[in-house]
């Protein structure tokens, strides 16, 4: 459901796009409480959020990773191949060693866990207005080693050779989603899905269905 607003008179405006009713009502309080700035939609998946952004040209765009539906990462590269200039900041509870380097290669311009204190979203807000890339001081440190690493490859975790699609079938296994389930969800076909699967088990080193619902399982509890 999507609750759209008219612009108020306040400067920066905001678009909210998450899944979960509740957590979109506490980002916009907590927005609305800035002297600059207002909330001027919100959304719970891909289409709604990308007509409200077309319809109301915001200054930044709040977007969480699971979305109904679909993931964020494909709204974000959405808006990227329409042309819309709208900076995005993932804010999302999924760990940001998991899904930020994910974030920027789609497009967004940082990325902030749900579990952070409120002053660091306001923080990373204005960080994104401004320009800037923002990142945690620990993920960017981390990148950076990885950068200036010399003599050997520096493996990340095992997901990263995953495409953002095998992920979410990856996800949704975890989740322990029969295959319909998935499809469904993700829009695709039934022989779409056994595809990613098998790419999946194939990418993981897994020999069977039985070992990549496990693989997931303890992932998704991970990543949880």
């Amino acid at each position: 459901m999507t609750a759209l607003k008219l612009p108020a008179t306040k400067g920066i405006r905001v678009v909210v796009v998450d899944d979960h009713p509740m957590l979109r009502e506490r980002l916009a309080h907590l927005i609305n409480k800035e002297e600059d700035m207002t909330i001027c939609g919100e959304a719970d998946n891909i289409q709604q959020a990308m007509e409200i952004i077309q319809q109301t040209n915001p200054d930044i765009a709040i977007v969480d990773i699971t979305l109904h539906g679909s993931s964020g990462l494909e709204l974000i590269k959405n808006l990227k191949a329409a042309g819309c200039g709208v900076p995005v900041l993932v804010l999302s509870m999924h760990d940001e060693s998991l899904y930020a380097q994910r974030a920027l290669r789609a497009g967004a311009r940082g990325y902030v866990t749900k579990h952070q204190a409120s002053e660091t979203v306001m923080i990373a807000i204005r960080r994104v207005l401004q320009g800037e890339v923002y990142l945690s001081e620990h993920l960017t440190s981390r990148i950076l080693k990885t950068l200036v690493e010399t003599g050997s490859k520096v493996e990340g975790p095992v997901v990263d050779r995953l495409t953002d699609r095998e992920l979410e079938v990856f996800q949704l296994i975890g989740h322990g989603r029969a295959t319909r389930e998935i499809a469904e969800t993700l829009h695709l076909g039934i022989k779409t899905v056994d595809t990613y699967r098998e790419r999946i088990k194939q990418k993981l080193h897994l020999q069977n269905a039985a070992e990549l619902h496990h693989r997931a399982m303890q992932w998704v509890t991970k990543a949880d």
